[in-house]
């Protein structure tokens, strides 16, 4: 499932954002603070994209953002009671995806929101004359699959990577979380599968008739597909 975080301290406003994104099919957690929306940005969840509100409480929005390029270029969208021209062309110019004024059409933002994702799957593509599912550029710690480059966290990347090194052979969770995770004493088995799940759908976003990643019950998992390197 594509997790969404939604940085918003109006509860109203959030709890119509939750609803209208929940209603798609994605998850949505929620922060009332910029401080807490950084904390969690660098946390072992994942996230696919950010709805920020520019008139938060602790910090301003247009700083939040500032803060998140510095580590990830995960999709914004700043969502605020602003609509001066100024304050919009601020907004993308540091980095925003993407503006939405309040007040909002709930569907408005949810197929905005959709449209994003879609165009971060594909903002990389090249013409792989091999013709193989995967390719790996370990240079820009980036994966391509059918040609388009994968958005994917920290974990996610070297989850699959580690798994696309030998391809169709069954790997425990235990085996991922040792070799993937820093500190896999302090994790639980279940994150892997949290990984593998979200790995699934972004896969699934670009090839929806496809799923490499199969589930070995009471094994494991194990990725099939060609493999090269860039």
């Amino acid at each position: 499932m594509i997790n969404i975080l939604c940085v918003e301290d109006e509860a109203a406003i959030a709890d119509t954002v939750v609803y209208a994104l929940e209603t798609e099919g994605f998850q949505v957690n929620r922060a009332q603070l910029g401080k807490d929306a950084l904390q969690m940005l660098q946390s072992e969840q994942d996230y696919s994209l950010v709805i920020l509100d520019v008139g938060l409480p602790d910090i301003n929005g247009f700083d939040v953002c500032k803060q998140i390029r510095l580590f990830s270029d995960i999709p914004i969208v700043f969502l605020t009671a602003r609509n001066e021209e100024v304050d919009r062309i601020v907004g993308l110019e540091i980095g925003a995806d993407d503006y939405v004024s309040k007040p909002f059409s709930p569907r408005e933002l949810a197929a905005r929101v959709k449209v994003i994702l879609k165009r971060s799957q594909g903002t990389h593509t090249v013409h792989d004359e091999t013709n193989c599912e995967f390719v790996i550029d370990e240079r820009r710690a980036l994966i391509l699959y059918y040609g388009q480059a994968l958005t994917l966290t920290r974990y996610e990347y070297l989850t699959l990577k580690y798994m696309l090194a030998q391809p169709d052979r069954v790997f425990s969770r235990e085996q991922i979380l040792a070799e993937v995770w820093s500190e896999p004493e302090n994790s639980l088995d279940r994150v892997v599968d949290t990984h593998i799940k979200t790995l699934r759908s972004k896969l699934r976003m670009i090839r929806d008739d496809f799923n490499p990643i199969r589930t070995h019950r009471g094994l494991g998992y194990s990725i099939s597909g060609c493999v090269r390197e860039s």
